[in-house]
């Protein structure tokens, strides 16, 4: 085995040794994604959206993060507040909206604002 050979085989095994130890000490991930990126990427792309199949997807994820003891991803419980408006459901939204609110007080306005949106959007509906 030359010179070349040998070099090649040692740096092959410093990548595969450096690569297995960085799969092996990963941090643990604060949230518990879930479904939730498929849902958004689903909701902004507007194709094929089943809201009561995203909902129930997410609820099941809240329900396993809880059990994981992982916390909720920010934004989470603003997507299911969108995805009971488009459903016309106004207490869930609220629900949401305010949970939303209480997890991630630096979304309040954000989460004010969409409120506002949502009970305006009905009264004009209404009439």
């Amino acid at each position: 085995m030359n010179f070349v050979s040998r070099t090649r085989m040692g740096w092959a095994g410093l990548v595969l040794a450096a690569a297995l130890t960085g799969c092996a000490n990963q941090p643990q991930q604060i949230y518990g994604w879930g479904h939730y990126q498929d849902s958004l990427y689903t909701w902004f792309k507007g194709e094929n959206l089943d809201e009561q199949k995203q909902i129930d997807l997410l609820q099941a994820d809240l329900q396993q993060m809880q059990g994981k003891g992982k916390a909720c991803p920010p934004g989470l419980h603003a997507q299911l507040g969108l995805l009971y408006a488009h459903q016309g459901k106004s207490d869930e939204v609220v629900r949401e909206f305010a949970t939303e609110k209480q997890l991630y007080p630096e979304s309040a306005a954000y989460m004010d604002f969409l409120l506002r949106n949502f009970k305006q959007q009905q009264q004009v509906a209404k009439k």
